[in-house]
């Protein structure tokens, strides 16, 4: 059974009831199934089924994030409002009904009707990594806080490895079509792990104004260093990260090589963050994490510089080598900073303050997706590697200039009250 102090539910030393965890884990790996399907397949479905030029590919990628934008405030509120379980299992049926609705778009050929319900699909995921990241401090001590957050991580990483990978090795134009239908199977299964959740109340009970409370997460964001830094970390990043991500398969096309080797590099990316995300929970307790919040960044200015040198016989060893050094550090940065903003949140406010990073951290990614499509067509696949080698150093400034790099343990950030 669970029991309450002080504002978080740990399991009982009798051990009679059950643990929370594993079904936090199981519907993590249903949804972010999805979520990599999506991520995948949106751009290879635009240039294998609807011939999409870089532009209309950047609009499609930019429609599968966009509830990343939309959604995290108004999301974030909800969870600072209302019980977890009733938000989990609403978040699992937005993903199934987006997912659906998406392949019907599929189906009958209509681009519209496929971008508007992956913005769908993106809704519930949104939804749902804000309810979870608001249940890891309710369902651990203060300790095991790193290695939970590294364990609710590890699904995301593993499907991001395992899902690209499969798609790349099977994706046709004639199959294509029903990839994404197949996506909805992922958050039914999460699902019926979301209805075992422990239904935690949420941490204030002040219901005041919508935009009162929004502004109150907002003024605690900013006026907090090391979430200052994070978003400032998280907004250069994802940028470059999107704009990667389109300039992605008309690269792969310059270079004359086969398009399924956009699926086996976001592979390389997820075997790194399955690596990464373990590595994380292994050495956490005697590592900095100073070292994880600069070195991740870091190391993404690396992949930039290894895809603009690939060219010849090498061309796809070194595209899939970047995209591992690109998975690996960055990995281990997201479990660290989201063990900071719990440590550093009170508990009242870590709904609104988690969907106001989440907005920076992935809201960013459907404006920069059309600004990248922008980038692409008018310079070219290797002038926008330079843009994307540009962000990813000035994500990194934005660790190294901030209180981030003086995070020495979590224990001497200390709770917020």
């Amino acid at each position: 059974m669970l029991v309450k102090t002080s504002d978080r539910f740990i399991p009982s030393q009798s051990g009679t009831g059950p643990d929370p965890v594993p079904k936090m884990v199981a519907a993590a790996y249903g949804m972010h199934s999805a979520d990599q399907i999506a991520i995948v397949v949106v751009p290879l479905i635009a240039k294998l089924v609807f011939d999409a030029s870089a532009g209309a590919i950047g609009a499609l990628i930019a429609c599968q994030s966009l509830g990343q934008l939309l959604g995290s405030i108004p999301f974030g509120l909800a969870v600072d409002r209302f019980h977890s379980r009733g938000l989990a299992t609403g978040s699992t049926m937005i993903s199934i009904a987006g997912m659906l609705g998406a392949w019907v778009g599929v189906m009958r050929a209509d681009i519209i009707l496929f971008g508007a319900m992956m913005t769908v699909a993106g809704f519930g995921i949104v939804l749902f990594v804000l309810v979870i990241l608001s249940m890891v401090p309710a369902v651990t001590n203060d300790v095991g806080l790193a290695n939970l957050n590294s364990r609710i991580e590890l699904p995301r990483a593993m499907c991001s490895f395992v899902i690209p990978l499969v798609i790349g090795a099977i994706i046709t134009a004639a199959n294509a079509r029903w990839v994404i239908g197949a996506a909805a199977i992922g958050p039914a299964v999460a699902y019926l792990a979301a209805r075992r959740l422990p239904d935690i109340a949420p941490g204030g009970n002040d219901p005041g104004r919508p935009l009162r409370r929004l502004l109150e997460g907002g003024r605690f964001v900013l006026g907090e260093g090391h979430l200052r830094a994070i978003t400032m970390c998280a907004l250069s990043w994802n940028f470059g990260f999107v704009v990667l991500l389109v300039a992605m398969l008309p690269l792969l096309v310059e270079l004359n090589i086969r398009p399924g080797v956009f699926g086996i590099a976001l592979s390389c990316f997820g075997l790194a963050a399955v690596v990464g995300s373990w590595v994380i929970g292994k050495v956490s307790p005697v590592v900095a994490p100073r070292f994880f919040l600069i070195a991740g960044p870091a190391s993404s200015v690396g992949t930039a510089a290894i895809l603009l040198a690939s060219g010849g016989s090498n061309a796809t060893a070194m595209i899939l080598v970047g995209f591992f050094v690109l998975g690996f550090g960055p990995s281990m940065w997201l479990v660290t900073q989201n063990t900071v903003r719990q440590v550093v949140t009170p508990r009242q406010l870590l709904g609104r303050v988690n969907s106001m990073i989440q907005t920076a951290i992935y809201g960013v990614r459907p404006l920069s997706a059309i600004g990248a499509g922008v980038i692409v067509e008018t310079t070219s696949p290797r002038g926008a590697l330079v843009v994307v080698g540009m962000a990813f150093a000035l994500s990194t400034a934005a660790a190294v200039f901030s209180q981030l790099r003086s995070v020495s343990s979590f224990d001497r950030l200390g709770f917020a009250a």
